[in-house]
């Protein structure tokens, strides 16, 4: 049997289990479950299984989450179709409009030569080069996927630079070395992504505990941001092996005079970045300032894109993929099942005073299995009410049991707990399917390795 058979057999296997499983869950009701939450765990592991193994394509999966879901009436359709209504919806839109105007213009290739021209032609030093390139948009821009957006773009040319296309691992690798780099270590960094700033705010509101930006970062990046940076380059390198082939004379483009288009591109993108990292000053989200953005690029006249070309480059697969997603995370977060799993845990976890070690990779499981059953920013939401329980069970300090939140939220095991992850991937072109390897194996090194350093660092500085 060939690799192509066998990944169609296994995929196989697969839909015939999860049609196994939810025959079940109707077949032999649960004393623990009513018929309710039946429906919406069967719809769930059905959603769960299909976009992790794409038997089909995921806007199909989404596709048909909506109809199942509004046919068993599991949420109220103001839920189920909560996406299309999210600021993330329409932060994808725009950027899929910024990411034709950056290749129409010639602006990628230009920033792409560029790159290519000071980091050289190793694929080793370039996919540490792409990961540490969105290590640094994440000190300055607080939007993880609006992040992913600028970034995409750019990686894709480069990408096409070195003589990488799609299907190819080092086109992969690179997509993925851009969008992992400006996501995952940013967990360290306060500001610079959603959960944590949830985290902060819930912190605050219901026990009047605050984070300072140097506390948090001296406390989550050394570990959860530099060395997790590390193994993202080392999976990568191993998993999607290549070598560049840089195109001849490519560079050339580089030093041709800018076009009005792309003139007119680029003071866009700077002004969108600057409203972007002052969100703290007009409290604008970024979705909307993306959304204006592509806006004035399709605008006549004063834009870049004419209509020919919004219309081949706009694609409507991402857009109901990530409507679907965020309307499965809000029906979980609908259904309580994140916060009876959480109290489920505490009742059955060994948290007891003295054990810090064992309290602490206590904690950080629970955040990451309750991650699995909400959004990312929905572990703070879940957990941080139940924090004066966790700390009287482990005998940690309430702000230490804040922190652990984040070394569990950042462990991120499948892609749909991810939207900037799935963003980047299908603005790229890319299957799924190796960003949940990635995820997977980045989580088994971050239990075995990275979480007990990460232990040993907070006894280092004093928090346990």
């Amino acid at each position: 049997m060939g690799i192509k058979n066998k990944a169609v057999f296994l995929r196989l296997v697969w839909v015939i289990l999860t049609l196994l499983i939810i025959a079940a869950l109707f077949l032999f009701p649960s004393p623990y479950w009513n018929t309710g939450e039946l429906k919406i765990i069967a719809l769930a592991v059905f959603c769960i299984v299909f976009w992790a193994t794409n038997p089909i394509s995921p806007m199909q999966t989404a596709l048909l989450f909506f109809f199942f879901a509004m046919i068993f009436e599991v949420a109220p359709p103001a839920i189920i179709f909560s996406g299309f209504k999210s600021p993330a919806e329409w932060l994808v839109f725009g950027g899929l409009v910024i990411g034709i105007a950056i290749h129409v213009t010639g602006l990628g290739k230009r920033l792409a030569t560029l790159f290519m021209t000071h980091v050289g032609n190793s694929y080793p030093i370039l996919i540490m080069a792409l990961v540490g390139l969105g290590i640094l948009f994440g000190f300055v821009m607080p939007s993880a996927t609006g992040r992913v957006v600028l970034i995409v773009p750019i990686v894709l040319e480069i990408a096409t630079n070195f003589g990488f296309t799609k299907g190819e691992r080092g086109r992969t690798g690179f997509v993925l070395a851009g969008i992992m780099g400006a996501y995952i270590p940013s967990f360290g960094i306060l500001p610079a992504n959603a959960p944590n700033i949830v985290l902060s705010g819930m912190s605050q509101l219901l026990f009047d505990i605050r984070f300072s930006y140097s506390e948090y970062f001296i406390l989550h990046f050394p570990v959860l941001g530099l060395l997790k940076a590390l193994v993202i380059i080392g999976l990568i390198i191993w998993l999607f092996p290549d070598k560049v082939r840089p195109k001849k004379r490519m560079p050339i483009a580089s030093k041709l005079p800018f076009s009005k288009k792309e003139i007119r591109l680029t003071i866009l993108l700077a002004t969108l970045f600057i409203l972007w990292i002052t969100d703290f000053i007009h409290h604008w989200s970024p979705a909307w300032i993306a959304l204006g953005g592509a806006i004035v690029l399709i605008l006549p006249s004063v834009g870049v894109i004419n209509p020919r070309e919004f219309q081949s480059g706009m694609k409507l697969d991402p857009l109901l993929f990530i409507a679907g997603i965020l309307g499965f995370g809000s029906m979980i977060g609908f259904s309580g099942l994140g916060q009876d799993l959480a109290k489920t845990l505490l009742a059955f976890m060994p948290l007891h005073p003295g054990a810090d070690f064992q309290n602490y990779m206590s904690l950080n499981f629970i955040a990451t299995l309750t991650g699995t059953l909400t959004t990312l920013p929905g572990v703070p939401a879940v957990l941080t009410p139940l924090a004066d329980s966790f700390a009287t069970a482990s005998g940690l300090p309430l702000k230490s049991i804040f922190m652990t939140q984040v070394s569990g939220f950042s462990n991120v095991l499948f892609p749909y707990q991810a939207p900037p992850v799935l963003v980047g991937m299908l603005l790229a072109g890319e299957k799924i399917a190796p960003a949940l390897k990635l995820l997977l194996l980045l989580a088994l090194v971050s239990l075995l390795v990275l979480l007990p350093l990460n232990y040993f660092w907070w006894e280092f500085t004093g928090w346990l």
